[in-house]
């Protein structure tokens, strides 16, 4: 015993501290440099129209996504493969890979979102009698009338936020709606912290039961309505909405910083993914990607 006080995981919005970020900046910094010595130029994807995917070779990517994690996942990276030895096949490495082959075939480029994909323990964030359905493409209930997205709408989204940024690196994101916490566990692979909001009591709860055995130090977790977003800890590189609105709410357009992205469902019955850049302090710019389907974004707290 070191007589250290325990730290609880996640940790809360209270627990904001910078004093590691030279640190983390440093660390990213070389293996992004690690990275690109070793795979060459990342090809990226068009996110306003795309056509057919560009296969990627099995060796390839394999290579590029056990480069690719930054320093604050690899906790979460060995108590998934922990879990995995335990839980049998199901949980088997195989098994990710597949899901992963299949995200890049599906049209995902992104060597550390397919890296972050690989290494992010779905199952564990499903009730025990979904868990043999956690590598599908395909959402899920996780209760309270809400779901957990499919694979590939995760890895999509999270790979629009990280496609204008130089080499990739996001400091702050903002996620609208934590849910069962699966989203922000593989956002914490690519960003340097990440905020969740929660407006479900519940969930709120349940995210944290869910990534408490990771100890993913760079997620921290609120409990509020989403749609205030978090100003005191604002400007965001990356805003992502796991719920839809009729439209995006203005005050979190006015949360993102400048030369940030915010990625968000629009629409009621039919919906659209929508891209929206901060162009300056007064103006933004909007793309509408392609057809989605999330549950309703409402506001308040239950």
């Amino acid at each position: 015993m070191t007589g250290r006080k325990a730290t609880k995981f996640p940790l809360p919005l209270s627990s904001v501290m910078d004093k590691s970020s030279k640190r983390k900046a440093t660390e990213n910094k070389n293996v992004a440099r690690s990275a690109q010595s070793q795979r060459g130029e990342v090809v990226k994807a068009s996110h306003v129209s795309r056509g057919a995917p560009e296969l990627i070779s099995r060796s390839a990517p394999k290579a590029a996504r056990k480069l690719a994690l930054n320093s604050a996942a690899a906790v979460a990276v060995k108590v998934s493969t922990q879990a995995a030895s335990e839980s049998g096949m199901l949980v088997s490495s195989a098994v990710r890979r597949a899901m992963v082959d299949r995200l890049a075939m599906q049209g995902i480029r992104d060597p550390q979102v397919l890296a972050a994909m690989e290494a992010s323990p779905r199952h564990l964030f499903l009730d025990e009698g979904l868990a043999s359905q956690a590598y599908i493409d395909a959402s899920l209930p996780i209760g309270y009338q809400q779901t957990i997205s499919q694979p590939y709408i995760v890895a999509r989204m999270i790979e629009i936020l990280r496609d204008n940024r130089k080499k990739g690196e996001l400091n702050r994101v903002l996620e609208i709606g934590t849910g069962c916490g699966y989203q922000a566990l593989v956002l914490s692979m690519v960003s340097r912290d990440v905020y969740s909001i929660e407006r479900i009591k519940g969930l709120h709860e349940l995210a944290k039961n869910r990534l408490r055995p990771l100890r993913v130090p760079n997620i921290r977790l609120h409990f509020g309505d989403g749609m205030l977003g978090l100003p005191q800890v604002a400007p965001f590189d990356g805003i992502i909405l796991a719920a839809a609105g009729m439209d995006v709410p203005h005050t979190l357009l006015e949360q993102l910083a400048v030369g940030g992205r915010l990625v968000a469902p629009v629409g009621g019955e039919k919906q659209s993914l929508q891209l929206i850049e901060r162009i300056s302090a007064t103006k933004w710019s909007k793309a509408v990607l392609e057809e989605c389907h999330f549950v309703p974004l409402l506001s308040g707290t239950v």
